[in-house]
């Protein structure tokens, strides 16, 4: 009986020792086999929309929200930790994307102080025609406020009984000279005379030719304007009866601009005549022109103890319209550095980056550490070269592209080491 305990008990030990004998063969073959990386292979192509890089559709067509046409976009080849976060548009992606870039380079950087205005009217270069003699309005040809006159041009039709008879007395003098010729008279100086008076009372010199041709007084003449520029003001009717010197209407020269803004009396100090500043205007895109300060009230106005800042601006385009809101921006302690465009600066939880152009006109997105900054620029103080090409305009479109291809928590913080 105890030889065949003991017959058992090695068979089942041996049996034990074989199994685990084939297990380890197993594994260490299955050690020796190169394991093949996964990778894409297969091209990818989807449509998606400039403005509203959510939309992602597998056909082209046109955007849902704002019906814009889809630009195409194509993700080819194996990803690679390196290539995951790079992003690649065809030319004509990029102009319907509108990525804009600009190169690093120093820059003047400065604190800003922003101030908040209004675009007005400059009064320097008003004008006002008024009426030159006594009379009623018959007719107006100039009605509506915004419009545009220019010099010579028909502003309205009076009767006066002035006009009429300094009329007469002209054609008096030139009638007297034919017909009586007295050397003791002087009539062409009496005929100048005459004919200073209407030029002065507001008729033209073709109109006074005219009458001379004719030789019939007008019971209504057409006062033509001696000014030009855009009506802001229109100060009579039809029917109203003038008196000389009233005023009739008013233009202004809308090419050269002012805005308007307050200052806090602590505040007065900053800022100086012939300044120059940066004016930004939130109706034209935010489009940055240069200013300079024409005027300060030395006096503080009212109860509210703030003082008058007046910006001179060109608008020789015509686009900038009174009325329009302004900001004003002074530059102060001024240092030259490195900077980089505000614009071009994506801000989250992980930090500051920015999208890179690449040598293969690739797009990657790389992180920096930023100094002090104003609304324009701010200073790189890592992660960025002068002579790096970045995203100004766009970079939206670019980083919200990678987080769909790659996920919020798996871009390639590789390339965005600072």
């Amino acid at each position: 009986m105890k030889n065949i305990i003991n017959g058992l008990f090695y068979r089942k030990v041996s049996g034990v020792f074989l199994l685990v004998l084939l297990l380890s063969v197993t594994l260490f073959i299955a050690c020796r086999q190169k394991i093949e990386p996964v990778g894409k292979s297969e091209n990818k192509t989807y449509y998606t929309c400039s403005m509203h890089p959510q939309i992602h559709e597998d056909h082209p067509g046109n955007c849902p929200i704002c019906h814009m046409t889809l630009i195409k976009v194509e993700t080819t080849g194996k990803d690679t930790d390196m290539e995951a976060s790079k992003i690649k548009l065809t030319a004509s992606q990029l102009q319907l994307a509108g990525i804009r870039t600009d190169t690093i380079r120093e820059e003047n950087i400065g604190n800003e102080k922003t101030l908040t205005g209004t675009v007005t009217t400059n009064e320097n270069n008003a004008e006002q025609l008024s009426a030159r003699n006594a009379g009623r309005i018959d007719q107006l040809f100039v009605r509506t406020i915004g419009e545009k006159i220019s010099i010579g041009q028909p502003v309205y039709r009076i009767y006066s009984e002035d006009l009429l008879e300094a009329e007469r007395e002209f054609l008096l003098a030139r009638q007297q000279q034919k017909m009586l010729n007295n050397p003791d008279i002087d009539y062409k100086k009496l005929i100048g005379a005459a004919e200073n008076k209407l030029l002065l009372w507001g008729m033209s010199s073709s109109q006074i030719k005219n009458l001379a041709l004719s030789g019939k007084v007008s019971a209504s003449v057409i006062i033509r304007s001696k000014v030009s520029g855009t009506v802001s003001d229109i100060a009579v009717h039809e029917g109203d009866y003038v008196t000389e010197g009233m005023p009739v209407i008013k233009t202004q020269n809308l090419n050269n601009l002012w805005i308007e803004a307050q200052l806090y009396a602590g505040e007065v100090a900053k800022y100086h005549l012939n300044d120059q500043v940066s004016v930004s205007l939130p109706d034209l895109g935010s489009q940055r022109i240069t200013g300079q300060i024409e005027f300060m009230n030395p006096e503080l106005s009212g109860e509210s103890k703030v003082a008058l800042i007046r910006v001179s601006i060109s608008n020789e385009q015509g686009l900038i319209r009174p009325g329009m809101l302004a900001y004003i921006s002074v530059a102060t302690e001024l240092k030259h550095s490195l900077a980089v465009q505000t614009s071009a600066i994506l801000t989250d939880g992980k930090g500051s980056r920015v999208w890179v152009k690449n040598a293969d006109n690739s797009f990657s997105p790389r992180m920096v550490m930023l100094g002090t900054g104003n609304q324009s620029y701010s200073s790189v103080l890592s992660g960025l070269n002068a002579g790096d090409i970045v995203v100004t305009n766009g970079a939206y479109l670019l980083n919200s592209e990678a987080i769909f291809k790659n996920g919020s928590a798996n871009m390639d913080m590789g390339n965005m080491k600072m």
